[in-house]
């Protein structure tokens, strides 16, 4: 993984973004990422010092369009050809009202104030927080934080070369500064994924921070304003 750039301070006006941490991208899920579990307690910490916070969730129609098991004789992590492209297919996860398709019941943000909930059109997948992977078709998020004047995004959760990424890619296409808190992530690590995930962002510009850094900063920034009211 790249290094963390130097931290900065989260200010109220910016959004933390927890993209998809439900079950079956936990270790013993049905599309497990490793010590995905582990970005629980971080993003619960990430949530204690944004005033502001939004998750997705994924959430999928059973027969998906991405399931290995509604093409006869592929398997999970093939590939096919869909009228939008290319699409790694997966080993059913995140059905609808399934057990798996619930966030982690240890996610302490009582404060969200938003559910974005992506993948649910039968016949299309989404790993992007603002399109479906035809990247023409919206989710509707881009208008409401513009709407509510967020300029900055901050983003978490699973996975790092997925959903992560393209979450990522298209909040910086949108005009928001996209940053990435890479500890508070973990990856699904097909071949190349990561490197992908990697190249893009320098490509992007989209900047990589550390919990510890970013909590330290925010504190340091609060500590500082008291001081100056005092």
């Amino acid at each position: 993984m790249r290094p963390l750039t130097d931290p900065f301070a989260p200010t109220d006006a910016d959004l933390l973004l927890v993209v998809d941490v439900q079950y079956d991208f936990c270790p013993d899920g049905a599309l497990g990422v490793a010590e995905g579990d582990r970005v629980v307690p971080l993003v619960n910490r990430l949530g204690a010092v944004f005033p502001h916070v939004a998750m997705t969730q994924d959430w999928h129609p059973a027969g998906h369009v991405s399931f290995a098991s509604s093409h006869p004789g592929k398997a999970p992590f093939d590939e096919i050809e869909l009228p939008y492209g290319r699409q790694t297919l997966w080993p059913d996860h995140c059905v609808q009202g399934s057990p798996g398709a619930q966030f982690h019941s240890a996610l302490d943000i009582p404060h969200c104030a938003l559910i974005v909930r992506k993948g649910f059109h039968k016949h299309i997948d989404s790993y992007s927080a603002f399109f479906e992977n035809d990247r023409t078709t919206p989710t509707g998020l881009a208008g409401a934080l513009s709407e509510r004047g967020f300029k900055r995004i901050f983003i978490c959760g699973l996975a790092y070369d997925f959903c992560v990424r393209f979450t990522a890619e298209d909040a910086a296409a949108h005009g928001f500064e996209a940053v990435v808190v890479a500890d508070a992530t973990r990856p699904v690590n097909l071949p190349g994924t990561v490197a992908a995930t990697e190249a893009s962002f320098a490509e992007r510009g989209i900047r990589e921070v550390g919990t510890e850094a970013l909590i330290a900063a925010r504190n340091d920034a609060a500590g500082a304003s008291q001081g100056t009211a005092a």
